[in-house]
């Protein structure tokens, strides 16, 4: 059997059913669903950028490529399952909002958020309005799974149960984040809608069986794309950018967040540390400060470095982050704190270095700048461990079975 799979390029923007040219993928053992995927769309010039060069046949995006969203969307889309996307950071009056980059001073545009988020949602017109998008969109497209990702703040408890009434859906809940330090009221006024909640740690899962959600799997969300997170080929100038011995990339800030990373990498400051971050980065750490990264930018700093530093944040205690499996897929050793999950998913000194503290984390990072063959090695292990089990593609698979198991 095959499944048909539209690529008209505008209703990749809208959600919407669409008409177009198609291509044909094989079909796995399960059935194929209909998903609504319900999340935000940061970066959507990128998303633009990449809808206008998709070849001809070819699906396009519905997320800026090589983004987590993106990847889980097309790993989907490889199972024969027909995805559409709903904005729910699309204003329906003023269109997309702009991605905000973090910062520990107060902005204008911090100022606002906070008023804004001060607002019951119910009376905010522009979320009423998005709400009844989402409600006439699932009406017409049936889906068969809502998928939430989390952080939501704008979709309604009432919204889902409009939509599970006349659709007979179910609701995956993806959170990646803690609820108590990170959910909004109607995240957790919905929880025992959702049918099961996927979340990264274990620990956050207990969390949201505590807020009456009915099930929970402790499923990282995160994973590797052996197609996009590899080792790459670098020119010069790459190579006398992204060249160091310890690399880092990713958020720093606030403190109350993010200190153990913070940590971390003040321990390392005596080292060849480069760090790149889009967001604002600590004064105790700015003199290692290369720049911003993303996408294959940010796989292109791993792969010019020896070792990488994958400290969880501070609202982390079991474990599973993405850059976790992203690092080990690009090829480079990587020192993570020692929590379970990690353990779990890895194997200390066979595919990963977990440190205790500060004092063993740069006795590690010592050794393994000085037996380059050891570390090598480490990293090629890495690299086939992560594909051989922790792939998008296994991801959604698990998914699947579970699905059945609800039905």
């Amino acid at each position: 059997m095959a499944a048909e799979v539209s690529s008209d390029k505008q209703s990749a923007i809208s959600g919407q059913p669409v008409v177009g040219a198609r291509y044909i993928v094989p079909l796995p053992d399960t059935m194929p669903l209909r998903i609504r995927y319900i999340a935000s769309l940061h970066y959507p010039e990128r998303l633009q950028t990449a809808i206008a060069n998709t070849p001809p046949g070819e699906a396009p995006p519905l997320f800026p490529p090589n983004m987590a969203h993106s990847l889980i969307v097309k790993a989907m889309r490889k199972r024969g399952h027909t995805v559409a996307a709903f904005y729910r950071n699309h204003s329906a009056f003023s269109g997309m909002e702009k991605t905000q980059r973090h910062t520990q001073t107060i902005t204008p545009a911090k100022i606002i958020t906070a008023l804004s988020n001060r607002m019951p949602p119910r009376l905010n017109a522009d979320y009423r309005l998005r709400n009844r998008h989402l409600i006439e969109q699932s009406r017409e497209f049936k889906p068969d799974v809502l998928w939430m990702a989390g952080d939501n703040r704008v979709i309604y408890p009432e919204t889902l149960t409009a939509i599970k009434r006349e659709t007979g859906c179910k609701i995956v809940y993806a959170c990646g984040t803690s609820p108590i330090v990170f959910s909004h009221p109607i995240e957790r006024a919905a929880a025992r809608l959702y049918d099961m909640v996927l979340a990264s740690d274990y620990y956050h899962g207990i969390q949201w069986l505590e807020l009456g959600a009915p099930r929970m799997e402790c499923l990282p969300l995160s994973a590797c794309d052996p197609d996009f997170h590899r080792p790459y080929a670098l020119t010069e100038a790459e190579r006398a950018a992204f060249t160091c011995d310890i690399a880092f990339v990713g958020t720093l800030v606030p403190d109350n967040l993010y200190s153990r990373r913070v940590e971390a990498l003040e321990a390392l400051r005596d080292f060849d540390l480069g760090i790149w971050s889009v967001h604002e980065v600590p004064a105790s750490l700015r003199a290692h400060v290369r720049g911003k990264a993303l996408d294959e930018d940010m796989l292109k700093i791993l792969s010019a470095a020896k070792l990488t530093i994958n400290t969880h944040g501070d609202f982390v205690f079991y474990g599973g982050n993405i850059r976790l499996f992203e690092s080990a897929g690009v090829g480079i050793v990587q020192l993570s704190e020692d929590l379970p999950g990690v353990r779990e998913w890895f194997s200390d000194r066979e595919n990963i270095i977990i440190y205790k503290d500060t004092e063993d984390l740069r006795a590690k990072v010592v050794y393994h700048l000085s037996h380059d063959a050891e570390r090598e090695a480490l990293a090629k292990r890495a690299r086939e461990h992560v594909y051989a089990h922790h792939t998008y593609d296994q991801r959604v698979a698990k998914v699947e079975r579970i699905l059945t198991e609800l039905r």
